[in-house]
């Protein structure tokens, strides 16, 4: 039915190789930091991407020249997590993937808002103040300033 346009066989299950993989994660620090949980939400979410977009497009998007910051503290966040050192690996990780990924979250929010029960939710006053700001930066303040959007 949707096979033959951008939704793929194996898309679809690279979409759910992603899902799989944040969930793992979620999952490993809602159970206090669990090491497997985490690595394999790693290792499940770097395949779902692999397979979601082609091999090829993955390594050209982390040895992109804008990512490569991002990229090294992905990856070595990873590598911290598998060494035993959950908190300081997740700290990591979260800093690359907001390099890696800032440009795409004003469109996945944009996208969220028009989910009927996730609209509801992001309307709460608190997380409308973060969304909001989060949609405005459109990626971290420095990017903007490198690109000479706050000139006078």
């Amino acid at each position: 039915m949707l096979s033959s346009g951008w939704l793929t066989d194996q898309r679809k299950i690279g979409l759910g190789l992603t899902a799989f993989g944040i969930l793992f994660t979620i999952l490993g620090m809602l159970l206090l930091f669990d090491r497997g949980l985490i690595a394999m939400g790693n290792l499940l979410f770097l395949a779902g991407l692999t397979t979601t977009i082609g091999f090829h497009s993955t390594v050209s998007f982390f040895m992109k020249r804008k990512n490569r910051k991002g990229s090294a503290f992905y990856l070595g966040g990873c590598a911290v997590v598998v060494y035993g050192w959950t908190v300081i690996g997740l700290a990591l990780e979260a800093y690359g993937f907001w390099l890696l990924f800032c440009e795409f979250f004003p469109t996945v929010l944009q996208f969220l808002r028009r989910v009927p029960v996730l609209s509801k939710v992001l309307d709460l006053p608190v997380l409308k103040l973060v969304f909001n700001r989060l949609q405005q930066l459109g990626g971290l303040p420095t990017t903007q300033y490198q690109a000479g959007a706050y000139k006078k």
